[in-house]
């Protein structure tokens, strides 16, 4: 059994998958769920927006690679399931090892966080990034650090969740007088406003149903 599992982040740059291609060209931002390759290679993908998703919905359901397009609204972001006749890069980490827990597409930029079990699988993965145009690794460090998601896997909140709250705290969102807004933490986080107020408010009713559940 190998024991050590480590946390890691890519950036990707220069992807011509549809997601990336769509959030270039709106402005928008995507979080997405890991995609599912099937086996004639078109990727079923689970994806939201908040602000921009109908001019985000209008360029994908134009995009001939993508099929069967669906949109539901729910509080303020929409939620998009879809085919895609072009995966993205990340199938490829996927192959060699990573596992995918999280995906951003902002501007064209895609942001992976995952996992990979032991060095020489982080070896294969970084082997496969090399050969994979535009592909940087961001950060790497072992899981169980003070850096991972150990307030996520304690309280059950997301990985996006934990970032919003731990980040809140750091820059004084939460103290008397705020030491930060909203749209500052939400800058350093890289995400809208209305997408960190979201993870927010969806992280502490999770905190609290636990807390006084």
């Amino acid at each position: 059994m190998i024991d050590e599992c480590l946390v890691v982040e890519f950036s990707v740059t220069g992807d011509d998958c549809p997601l990336a291609e769509a959030t270039r060209e709106t402005g928008t931002t995507v979080d997405a769920r890991p995609p599912q390759l099937r086996s004639d290679d078109n990727a079923l993908l689970r994806f939201s927006a908040s602000e921009g998703a109908d001019e985000l919905a209008a360029v994908l359901d134009a995009d001939d690679r993508i099929r069967y397009l669906h949109a539901s609204r729910t509080d303020s972001r929409t939620n998009f399931r879809c085919l895609s006749k072009r995966p993205c890069v990340v199938h490829e980490l996927t192959d060699a090892g990573f596992m995918a827990e999280t995906l951003q597409y902002r501007e064209g930029t895609e942001r992976y966080t995952g996992a990979v079990v032991g060095h020489d699988v982080l070896q294969g993965v970084l082997a496969a990034a090399a050969e994979t145009v535009g592909v940087s690794l961001e950060r790497v460090f072992p899981l169980g650090s003070e850096d991972d998601e150990a307030v996520a896997q304690r309280w059950d909140v997301t990985p996006a969740q934990e970032a919003a709250l731990r980040t809140s705290m750091e820059m004084g969102y939460f103290a008397v007088p705020r030491g930060a807004t909203a749209a500052e933490v939400a800058d350093e986080l890289g995400i809208s406003k209305s997408a960190f107020l979201e993870r927010l408010r969806r992280g502490q009713a999770t905190l609290f149903a636990q807390v006084f559940g």
